[in-house]
């Protein structure tokens, strides 16, 4: 590798590494004509960043040169940074050899918008298309979409790319137009509306003509800033569980916003990136994914943050001791779900272990149910009589007692600072 050509990389994918939605997953392209590499694969890790999100693939942006000034990007024409840009052959180059090498097991590519966004997009078009058809590579590509591109060369990109994403930005328009006025959610609500619409046409003729090549078969995912404007955690929840149900999004990703500059408008130098309000945002996430919860039962009116020191769902327990104690020998599947200290795995375990008889606490532990958390919210075969029911204050106390989070250690002024 040239000197130069290390130069741009270590500026290139230091100016990525703010960007958190590169996580490889979903995609089934197979190897084909004796290629190189298979698309198929889970999310292998193998660094991680400063802050400590894994990335596992090749991060790059094909340039940092950009003609918008958006006050949260370091990327930002107003920003005195170093600039540079690849050019085609380079990426093309750069990912062949680190694949070779068993470095990287795909490639994340995003990129400033020089020029206009059509012009940046045909040169991410051309990589891909270069990198499939000349190399032969059928590895993992995660391409960022640009805002604005026509639609001519956002679907033949999709034909090539396993991963299309499009970042939000901001999680409420106000916010992106207090610091990005150029910007507007409908320059990416315009793409993903196109992208998804173009994912069920081509499943629909899939059904009826095998040849039709895959597009996008990753999906979409879109990435929101936190803690850089003043939304509350009701806002962003709701704004993603609105993507999710429009889009039918794969992900949507929560960045907490790492201060860049002075700027007024947003955290100073030096503030601490809001790394547990991140957290509980990808928990409340998880929760209306893949625990049947609505975001209205987690955030609302009453409620419109989310606790820092207990994590959502059993936040929930407690402003809801109605529901509880539940019992495991004869509670749904739902509810089940819903009981602090269970996972999905845990619980489909009592459904079907319980088929052969009554769980007693010992059988719960082993099917590895957090039990010093459940048992405050569970009745089982051999749950101890007690001789008076807790408050809602006295087992969060028990629980915090019993419990250590890494999250917790982290200073926690940012989450205060509107």
């Amino acid at each position: 590798m040239s000197e130069r050509l290390r130069e741009k990389l270590n500026i290139l994918a230091d100016a990525a590494k703010y960007d958190v939605s590169c996580s490889s997953s979903g995609s089934d392209r197979k190897n084909t004509n004796k290629g190189l590499g298979n698309g198929h694969q889970s999310g292998i890790c193998h660094t991680y960043t400063e802050d400590g999100r894994c990335v596992s693939l090749l991060k790059i942006l094909l340039t940092n040169h950009c003609i918008f000034d958006c006050a949260y990007c370091v990327s930002r024409k107003s920003n005195d940074i170093e600039r540079a840009a690849f050019t085609v052959d380079e990426v093309v180059e750069l990912t062949m050899n680190f694949y070779r090498r068993n470095f990287i097991e795909g490639l994340f590519l995003s990129s400033g918008i020089f020029k206009n966004a059509d012009f940046t997009m045909e040169r991410l078009l051309r990589v891909v298309k270069k990198l499939r058809l000349e190399q032969n590579y059928n590895g993992y590509i995660h391409l960022k979409t640009i805002p604005g591109a026509s639609d001519e060369l956002i679907k033949e990109a999709g034909l090539y790319a396993d991963r299309m994403s499009i970042n939000l930005e901001m999680p409420t328009e106000s916010g992106l137009k207090l610091l990005a006025p150029e910007k507007s959610h409908k320059d990416v609500i315009k793409p993903l509306d196109f992208v998804q619409k173009q994912i069920v046409q081509f499943k629909d003729e899939k059904k009826l003509i095998k040849s039709v090549p895959k597009f996008v078969p990753a999906g979409q995912s879109t990435q929101m800033v936190v803690g850089a404007t003043a939304e509350t955690d009701k806002e962003i929840m709701y704004t993603a569980d609105s993507f999710y149900k429009n889009f039918a999004l794969k992900r949507v990703y929560y960045s907490g916003y790492i201060p860049i500059s002075n700027d007024t408008r947003m955290p100073i130098l030096g503030t601490q990136p809001p790394l547990l309000r991140e957290n509980r945002l990808y928990q409340t996430d998880w929760l209306m994914r893949f625990y049947g919860f609505k975001v209205h039962e987690i955030l609302n009116d009453a409620n419109p943050h989310l606790d820092i020191d207990i994590d959502p769902k059993l936040s929930w327990a407690l402003r809801n001791l109605q529901h509880f104690p539940v019992d495991i020998n004869t509670a749904d599947y739902r509810m089940i779900l819903r009981i602090p200290g269970i996972g999905v795995t845990s619980a489909n375990k009592i459904v079907q272990a319980r088929k052969f008889g009554k769980l007693h606490i010992y059988q719960l532990k082993n099917i590895g149910v957090a039990y010093s958390r459940a048992k405050h919210f569970i009745k089982c075969a051999d749950t101890p009589f007690q001789l008076k029911d807790f408050q809602a204050t006295q087992i969060k106390a028990f629980i915090l007692a019993e419990s250590q989070s890494k999250y917790l250690k982290t200073d926690t002024n940012q989450l205060i600072l509107f």
